[in-house]
């Protein structure tokens, strides 16, 4: 199931990520990134604000990034989607803790998540993999396996 992602809303939940950032965007995108490879799913986010001269919609792999202009909102190009997609919309979930966002989405019976519980899933999630992927303990060799290393580059207590 996609997301649909309320990005500034997303952002002040991820310990680390501030709306005060000059980059918080590319951060919460980039984690998005590695979230989408390894949970195999789609996710679009939708930022406020854009700035002139950016691309309305930029694609990071998995992760569609939409940069909303001022005159609109994040929130009402969410709502927008949602309408866009019909009765298709039930197959997607959208990320906000905004009530009216919130309500959209019911209304479209799209799948609600709280910002706070994506979060923690997001974390979680991203977090796994590098805990995983972190070499924690040094490699061990048996005292044969060591010794015939030793022996065959030359460094052992015979020579």
């Amino acid at each position: 199931m996609p997301y649909i992602i309320d990005g500034h809303n997303l952002i002040p939940r991820i310990p680390g990520l501030s709306l005060q950032d000059i980059d918080d965007e590319m951060q919460l995108i980039e984690m998005l990134q590695d979230y989408c490879r390894l949970s195999r799913k789609k996710v679009e986010v939708y930022f406020d604000n854009a700035p002139p001269g950016q691309l309305k919609a930029q694609k990071f792999g998995h992760v569609t990034a939409f940069f909303v202009r001022a005159g609109t909102t994040a929130d009402q190009a969410i709502q927008q989607k949602l309408r866009r997609l019909g009765n298709e919309s039930r197959n997607w979930s959208v990320v906000s803790s905004d009530r009216e966002v919130q309500s959209a989405a019911r209304a479209a019976r799209a799948t609600v998540i709280p910002t706070q519980t994506f979060a923690d899933q997001l974390l979680r999630t991203v977090e796994q993999t590098h805990t995983s992927t972190d070499i924690s303990e040094e490699p061990t060799m048996s005292s044969e396996e060591m010794e015939d290393w030793l022996n065959l580059f030359g460094e052992s207590d015979e020579n």
